[in-house]
């Protein structure tokens, strides 16, 4: 019988590397505290990030505790609150009574709650208590509340970033660099884009297919045209290099979350929500669903010290850009530039 060996050195480089995996295995989690529960996402991501079988990026982070605020203004929040509160409760976290209880036992925030007109209240002391926290969208409930939030944690130097999560959606976000289109030059997004009474605006509606659109095409945004009609609202973005991109915003009909992509060297379907990149144009719907896994995994990241995953002036330049469509639609479709939005 042939027996193998193996070197000293690479024995000792074995031993070395298993050392390191024991050790990094043994590291106590990042402790993140959820401010706000009647949005399913706290679930979402209680679910993964506690789950004992967890592996790869989303090893090291565990929720420990949660404040279980909603809003009297939103009937979802009205409805939702309970039953999150329940649920969450069986992925071993522990509501609390306090922001200032809910610090004490955390490392990191995760501000939950759905009206993001409350979110500036709300992170205001965590930002001070110099806890890295991620903001569930919307952001804010408007452009000048988001200016703010991001103006405190630059004052406070507290890591601080917001994003819909399908901006991680693996046929979406890996549309930049797809080898079927090469350099993007345009894209045109479609997904949801319905009015509601009780958030009115392009930040509530909108915001989903904007950030699939900043995560094919990138930022740098100058001018915005929207046309509004019963069925739709259109967004026409026009990039400072000239490149073109565009939002359909469905109001009536089926509703799917996709786009179409162009680039130098060819013309592609992305992706739809939740499932992977298209192979020669066929949209895999079979493979495994990542739904709110993709950010769950930036999070984690970004909890456990690494950078965050959207800049500011991303946030910024988006929240921008709903406001001009805004001032387009009711100036009946003007074209807007984003320099001359206050």
């Amino acid at each position: 019988m042939r027996r193998w060996s193996l070197p000293l050195g690479s024995l000792v480089m074995l031993f070395c590397c298993g050392l390191t995996l024991a050790q990094e295995t043994e590291k106590p989690p990042v402790k993140i505290g959820v401010l706000g529960l009647d949005n399913y996402q706290a679930v979402a991501y209680a679910q993964l990030f506690n789950d004992p079988k967890a592996t790869g990026d989303l090893l090291g982070v565990r929720v420990v505790a949660a404040v279980p605020i909603g809003t009297e203004l939103l009937a979802e929040s009205r409805t939702s609150l309970p039953k999150w509160k329940e649920q969450i409760a069986k992925y071993g976290v522990e509501l609390v009574d306090s922001v200032d209880e809910l610090l004490k036992r955390c490392d990191a925030v995760m501000v939950m709650s759905l009206d993001g007109r409350d979110h500036l209240k709300q992170v205001d002391p965590v930002l001070r208590a110099k806890k890295p926290v991620y903001i569930g969208r919307p952001l804010a409930g408007s452009l000048e509340d988001a200016r703010a939030i991001f103006k405190l944690a630059e004052e406070t130097k507290t890591p601080c970033w917001s994003s819909s999560q399908h901006r991680f959606s693996p046929g979406f976000s890996g549309m930049k660099n797809f080898p079927e289109v090469g350099k993007v030059i345009g894209c045109d997004v479609y997904g949801g884009g319905k009015p509601s009474d009780e958030t009115p605006g392009f930040i509530w509606s909108s915001l989903h297919s904007i950030e699939t659109l900043y995560a094919i095409m990138g930022s740098g945004v100058v001018s915005v045209t929207c046309t509004s009609s019963p069925t739709a609202e259109q967004f026409t973005c026009v990039w400072s290099d000239g490149r073109i991109g565009t939002y359909r915003g469905i109001k009536e009909g089926a509703v799917k979350y996709s786009a179409v992509v162009f680039g130098d060297k060819g013309v592609s379907t992305a992706g739809v929500y939740g499932h992977g990149l298209p192979v020669k144009g066929v949209v895999p719907t079979n493979d495994e669903y990542m739904g709110y896994k993709g950010i769950a995994i930036e999070m984690a990241k970004f909890y456990k010290g690494g950078p965050t995953p959207v800049a500011a002036a991303e946030t910024l330049e988006i929240f921008t850009l709903l406001k001009a469509a805004e001032e387009s639609k009711a100036a009946g479709g003007k074209a807007i530039k984003l320099a001359d939005v206050k």
